[in-house]
């Protein structure tokens, strides 16, 4: 039987079907669900298809709306909270930070708190710096939440379920760059997050690219051009950013003896600081044959003018660039 192709934007619309089909405790609240623009392609007809009692279009109330989801999940309910704009995520901060992230924690291990927040990525367009930001950093700083970042079309559906029906709380983070990416489906199969986290997803010999959402698709167009100058790249998509298991990381590395670290986010406090910094804390950090290096936006808030946005963001031959300064010392 041939594989469907999907794109990152169908295959998270495939994950929503999956689990209102299934679980008739799931709904959706957020802002500008029955938009068919608002969120991308990503919910197009779900409110048609599984009524407006479960796909709830809300105001503009960030806090409100995930206070409530969250009312919803310790009542018994599997919540989903849509937030189209990462940046505007803040506003729902308190009870993100102070109540979800510490429910457990203050009521005991068999307090499920089935909630997942989808948090949306948008750079670019010139949207300028309160409409760009990634702070995927800011939350994984956050100990009681697990934060999934998919990079592939795969992981877009399959991570969707999985957050859901996961007993912790989970901020789903999906970048609105990798929508019109289109690769095969396989089966979905349900595995818990806790049994998850960083994956080899080409396997090379001269240097480790790890990386994470939308820089994923970066790392394999770098590769591509590397791979045509004999350059054997190993490549590492991290999937679950909180809790961060480096272990894979450790182990590719003893064998390149080289690794560049790439983040969409800032450089300052951010996940490749966190990785850069558990490797320097392993024995690793005594068999390279080259020092740790890392490549991230500029410490800067985000243009608006379109030629500015060129430079601000990373680009696959930045990395390109990165390795043969590393393999060549240049």
């Amino acid at each position: 039987m041939k594989k469907k192709n999907y794109t990152y934007a169908s295959a998270i619309k495939s994950g929503f079907e999956y689990l209102l089909k299934n679980y008739g405790d799931s709904f959706v609240i957020g802002q500008g669900l029955w938009s068919p623009w608002y969120v991308g392609s990503t919910m197009q007809n779900l409110e048609k298809n599984f009524s407006k009692e479960r796909i709830i279009d809300s105001p503009v109330s960030e806090s409100a709306v995930t206070a409530a989801a969250f009312g919803a999940a310790i009542a018994g309910k599997k919540a989903i909270v849509v937030h189209p704009r990462m940046d505007f995520m803040l506003y729902a901060a308190d009870p993100i930070i102070n109540q979800i992230a510490k429910w457990r924690s203050i009521m005991g291990i068999n307090a499920k708190t089935n909630i997942t927040i989808r948090a949306i990525i948008n750079r670019g367009g010139e949207q300028g710096a309160q409409h760009s930001q990634a702070l995927h950093g800011f939350f994984a700083h956050i100990p009681g939440l697990r934060i999934v970042m998919p990079g592939t079309v795969r992981d877009a559906r399959n991570l969707l379920i999985d957050s859901v029906l996961c007993e912790d709380p989970v901020i789903y983070i999906d970048d609105r760059w990798l929508y019109e990416e289109v690769d095969e489906m396989p089966t979905y199969k349900f595995t818990k997050l806790k049994d998850q986290g960083p994956e080899i997803v080409k396997k090379g010999n001269d240097i480790t690219l790890v990386t994470a959402g939308h820089t994923v698709k970066l790392a394999f167009e770098a590769a591509q051009i590397l791979e045509r100058e004999k350059i054997s790249t190993e490549i590492i998509d991290l999937r679950i950013i909180s809790p961060l298991n480096v272990s894979k990381i450790i182990k590719s590395v003893k064998k390149t003896k080289r690794l560049i670290c790439i983040d969409g986010g800032w450089s300052q406090c951010g996940i490749s600081a966190e990785i850069l910094a558990k490797l320097s804390e392993s024995e690793i950090i005594l068999k390279l044959e080259s020092p740790l290096k890392r490549i991230t936006i500029p410490f800067k808030t985000a243009p608006t003018s379109y030629n500015l946005e060129s430079d601000y963001y990373i680009k696959s031959k930045d990395i390109v660039e990165a390795v043969n300064n590393m393999l060549y010392d240049r």
